[in-house]
């Protein structure tokens, strides 16, 4: 298994990680912290010798800055960054197919060691291409990844997208986390769901979470599905 970088996520899929050579996604509402998860992997991943490929949307200081708020430094440790600013290559999301052949050439050079892919670009790619496009690009972007030892992790905006897109962009997928706000009288409870995982039987219900200066606490089962 390879460790999420969260120990209560990973106590809580069973298996102390995610699946070896596989692809996750966590969805969510912008600002629920579906970020914080990628970063806690990353650096999980920087400090165990992993080769860490991060591609995002924004520029590199923007990230940084982010992840400080949840306690992160990369500072010492940093990933490879295809980013709009600051990184190695610049991300350019008019162009899927010079994306995946960079994606690509960046995992054959570093085949000798585990990888860990990390991407939070998929909403607004869906939203400038038609979603059949996005659909056959991260198809054979995950089949890409993993022909390494590697993990793959996106995250994709809840609420942005048709259910139909968004059941479609799963289905790719051997992991599903959700992190969504639950109504509960006049309290918002943040609250995450793991929708399916690879190698473990389904999780029925929510498990409420909250942030802290260490990482990420996950409470108890709280309801039914």
């Amino acid at each position: 298994m390879v460790s999420s970088g969260v120990p209560a996520l990973d106590k809580l899929l069973e298996m102390e990680g995610y699946p070896e050579k596989s692809a996750i996604m966590v969805t969510g509402a912008p600002g629920i912290g579906k970020e914080a998860l990628s970063y806690w992997f990353t650096q999980s991943g920087l400090l165990q010798g992993d080769f860490c490929l991060y591609v995002t949307r924004l520029a590199t200081r923007e990230v940084l800055k982010d992840a400080k708020a949840f306690g992160l430094d990369f500072s010492q440790k940093v990933p490879f960054w295809i980013a709009r600013e600051g990184g190695e290559v610049q991300y350019e999301h008019s162009d899927l197919a010079k994306l995946s052949y960079t994606v690509k050439d960046i995992l054959r050079n570093n085949s000798g060691r585990r990888v860990r892919v990390v991407a939070d670009v998929f909403s607004p790619l869906l939203l400038l291409n038609p979603p059949e496009h996005i659909y056959r690009f991260l198809s054979q972007l995950i089949a890409d990844i993993k022909q390494y030892d590697s993990v793959f992790l996106a995250t994709l905006e809840d609420g942005m997208h048709v259910p139909q897109v968004m059941a479609a962009m799963q289905a790719l997928f051997d992991g599903v986390l959700e992190l969504r706000v639950y109504e509960e009288g006049l309290n918002y409870v943040p609250i995450l769901k793991v929708r399916k995982m690879l190698g473990i039987q389904p999780l029925p219900g929510f498990f409420n979470f909250a942030f802290t200066k260490t990482g990420m606490e996950i409470g108890a089962y709280v309801k039914h599905t």
